[in-house]
């Protein structure tokens, strides 16, 4: 099985601000062609030996895979979270001229 070309990541934060914050700088890095904010959400999750429950939205990345590392880091840096969830999910198909658009945004400055 060959590595997927394409991923959508998903991370969370605590406010509509900070989604598009984190959203904004990841577009214009070229870390991601398009992020997709949902809000808001609500997350139930166990944190320091308690159970929590948050409202939260959710950003979803939609990048080449070949930016994840780039696209994690850029994450953890801009992220207040102490442990920011970031997870990668593979497409496994899609619309050649979306998919190729996703590729030519993402592509990293030294190739454009």
């Amino acid at each position: 099985m060959t590595a997927p070309a394409w991923l959508t990541v998903l991370t969370t934060t605590d406010s509509e601000a900070k989604a598009h914050a984190l959203a904004q700088s990841a577009v214009e890095a070229r870390l991601a062609a398009c992020a997709q904010i949902s809000a808001p959400i609500t997350s139930v999750y166990r944190w320091q030996n308690a159970i929590d429950t948050t409202e939260e939205w959710q950003v979803l990345f939609k990048t080449a895979a070949e930016r994840y590392d780039e696209l994690e880091e850029h994450i953890e840096r801009e992220h207040d979270y102490e442990t920011p969830e970031i997870i990668a999910l593979p497409v496994i198909r899609g619309s050649a001229r979306y998919l190729g658009w996703v590729t030519a945004e993402t592509a990293p400055p030294a190739a454009l």
